[in-house]
């Protein structure tokens, strides 16, 4: 992954080349003398990070890191600020004009080099981190490819999922990457044939072998990643269908056998189904849903975790209101540009 030069801006020629001596050798660098010069090199180079100067001619370093920070083109690139105000007042000064770090001179080159580092890896770790999504948001559509109707469904449902996750005891992080694995659940529908998916009758005995085979094609599929967002994606899409009392498939495990991410997004999945418009169904309303929900306590469904879901069911509303306004927005969008 390419990234792009350091920026260095300092009014005093002397210390843009000992910054060149100590940089040089390991990244691409490019400089500017001013504020306005600064301005103008993060435009055009968009630098990977920016070293400034707080004391200059024209525009203060200050000003210069709040115009970056408040242009939307510039405003994700980390700042550091490199100057000889070495006062508490100086540096918080810095931090509030939103620098991530702050270099007192006269320099060290192995501060430098090491200060310079830890804020590139955090870039990349930020732009890992945005990879990962944008690939799981591909796999999660793929899982749908031939369901345009399902609209915004696998991000609501990964929603009420983390929030699930959360009233039955795991820690947030560990149920933050559960609502990124869930909109993975259905990738193996991908290997399932057209006329089956998309057929607007019930399926016969035959097609629905072939439907329960879609757990093992996502399993598989997803579990070729050693990514432990993959990882767990991969066990939900082998045992979302799998049910409490040993019903499910693909290999009719019973209780707790059944991992608990994929307890928690079958009841995630279910809720999310009742309660949205289909082509063949208006939304279930909501005391039916709960009572299906009961129903399934002890059968389809952990008696436990509904009762936990239950008990953040205000919270599930407040997700069901926020995603149910943004697929109407996004309708009304699709609408005006058919219609323009």
């Amino acid at each position: 992954m390419a990234y792009g030069p350091i920026l260095i801006v300092d009014d005093e020629p002397q210390n843009l080349a000992l910054m060149r001596q100590i940089l040089a050798p390991h990244f691409r660098l490019v400089f500017a003398n001013s504020g306005n010069e600064a301005l103008s090199a993060a435009s055009r180079h968009r630098p990977a990070l920016v070293l400034l100067d707080v004391q200059m001619p024209d525009v203060d370093g200050y000003e210069v890191c709040r115009a970056l920070k408040n242009d939307p083109r510039t405003a994700s690139i980390p700042v550091i600020f490199v100057t000889g105000l070495a006062d508490i007042g100086n540096e918080a000064a810095g931090f509030a004009a939103g620098a991530v770090d702050y270099i007192c001179k006269p320099i060290s080159p192995e501060i430098v080099l090491a200060r310079v580092n830890t804020h590139l890896s955090l870039v990349r770790a930020t732009e890992l981190e945005a990879s990962y999504r944008d690939a799981i948001a591909m796999l999660a559509e793929a899982g749908h490819y031939n369901d345009s109707d399902t609209g915004v469904h696998i991000w609501r449902m990964a929603a009420y999922a983390r929030v699930l996750a959360q009233a039955s005891g795991w820690v947030a992080d560990h149920a933050a990457q559960l609502e990124l694995a869930a909109p993975m659940h259905d990738t193996g529908k991908i290997g399932i044939p057209d006329q089956i998916l998309c057929k607007p009758a019930k399926l016969d005995a035959d097609e629905w072998v072939i439907m329960k085979t879609h757990p093992q094609i996502g399993y598989d599929i997803l579990s070729k990643s050693e990514a432990p967002v993959m990882q767990l994606a991969a066990e939900v899409a082998l045992r979302h269908h799998e049910k409490w009392d040993g019903t499910g498939y693909p290999d009719g495990l019973a209780g707790a056998a059944i991992p608990e991410s994929a307890r928690i997004v079958a009841i995630a999945d279910v809720f999310d189904a009742l309660t949205m418009k289909r082509p063949y169904k208006d939304p279930w309303p909501l005391d039916q849903v709960l009572a299906n929900l009961r129903d399934g306590a002890g059968g389809h469904f952990e008696s436990r975790l509904i009762q936990a879901f239950l008990d953040v069911l205000p919270q599930i509303l407040d997700i069901k209101a926020h995603w149910d306004d943004r697929e109407e927005s996004l309708a009304s969008a699709k609408a005006s540009e058919k219609n323009s």
